[in-house]
């Protein structure tokens, strides 16, 4: 018999660095489930992805009991990552921060495909494009169909 799912919670955490500080320990502290047993978990699965931003749903159960899924880092850090800068610009429309090729943009649509709610590579890519380009970063180069 399945076990019944009391809700969920949905949380960014930096890879191989959840403790129980804020944000997780609150999160998870006021639903009644066992912080250091997360913490531990999380950092054991997510050694490989060390200092990166991971979002992180957790399905809770009746039993106090819990489950989790880590997603893939956001695809605004991973434009930042990929055109070298600290942050999105202010002023999008006027002031650009950075560029970026569509064979980076093609990459981050690959890696983040699984996450996204779009079935082409295509629409994935257009949608990291729209993303750089909220955030003032040009995308360079001549589109591949």
């Amino acid at each position: 018999m399945a076990k019944e799912i009391a809700g969920f919670v949905k949380l960014q955490i930096k890879g191989g660095a959840a403790n129980p500080s804020p944000p997780v320990g609150p999160a998870l502290g006021s639903k009644g489930l066992n912080i250091m047993d997360f913490c531990k978990q999380f950092n054991a699965r997510t050694q490989d992805k060390a200092g990166k931003v991971l979002p992180v749903i957790i399905t809770y159960y009746a039993d106090k009991s819990f489950d989790f899924v880590i997603k893939q880092p956001p695809v605004a850090i991973q434009l930042k990552e990929a055109a070298a800068v600290a942050s999105g610009s202010a002023e999008p429309n006027r002031k650009k921060v950075g560029k970026v090729t569509w064979e980076q943009v093609r990459a981050i649509a690959q890696d983040k495909m699984t996450d996204m709610n779009c079935f082409t590579m295509e629409a994935a890519m257009s949608m990291v494009a729209g993303t750089a380009r909220s955030m003032g970063i040009s995308v360079t180069g001549e589109k591949p169909e």
